[in-house]
């Protein structure tokens, strides 16, 4: 077997070609391939541990980012029920607001629809204690003294009818 050139490998002696492994004795060569294969198995441990420790760390670092994704998860499923929860609350309360709007709309109707019976009926009023003498039904035509009954006051304005038109108008005339 005939080799020739450099094969790379460094002896104890710090030769590192082939012929120089070839004028070393029996006993070298055995110390020397002994040493390589000492060198090799270091090696091979140093690579293993490197390998073991980069192994472990990704282990821990799979195991964190797993149990983060899981803290994510119910953090989501915690957000997403609050909101559900938030928006069935915020419905049912403006349902809520809407039905009590359409109660206050009606009252509001209603004391609108009142106020104008009083004006019309302030109106008939004035327009009795006004009306000339011969119109048959006044106090003085009976011989009665007594002064006429003060008018009856205004009703009292709620805070919700405040749009209505009962207190700051004067009363219309009715010509009949």
């Amino acid at each position: 077997m005939k080799c020739s050139g450099n094969v790379g490998v460094e002896t104890e002696n710090g030769g590192s070609n082939f012929g120089d492994l070839l004028r070393l004795g029996k006993e070298d060569l055995i110390r020397t391939l002994r040493a390589l294969e000492t060198r090799s198995g270091t090696l091979r441990r140093d690579g293993t541990r490197s390998l073991q420790e980069e192994n472990r760390e990704l282990r821990e670092l799979c195991c964190f980012l797993h149990e983060d994704r899981q803290k994510d998860r119910k953090v989501s499923r915690e957000w997403q029920r609050f909101g559900c929860h938030t928006a069935r609350v915020l419905w049912r309360d403006l349902l809520l607001l809407q039905q009590k709007l359409t109660e206050l709309e009606a009252g509001q109707e209603a004391l609108r629809a009142e106020n104008s019976e009083l004006k019309e009926l302030l109106l008939l009023l004035d327009q009795e204690r006004t009306s000339p003498a011969g119109t048959g039904g006044g106090r003085e035509q009976r011989g009665e003294s007594r002064p006429p009954p003060p008018p009856p006051p205004p009703p009292p304005l709620s805070s919700s009818s405040s749009s209505s038109s009962s207190g700051a108008s004067p009363p219309q005339e009715v010509h009949g």
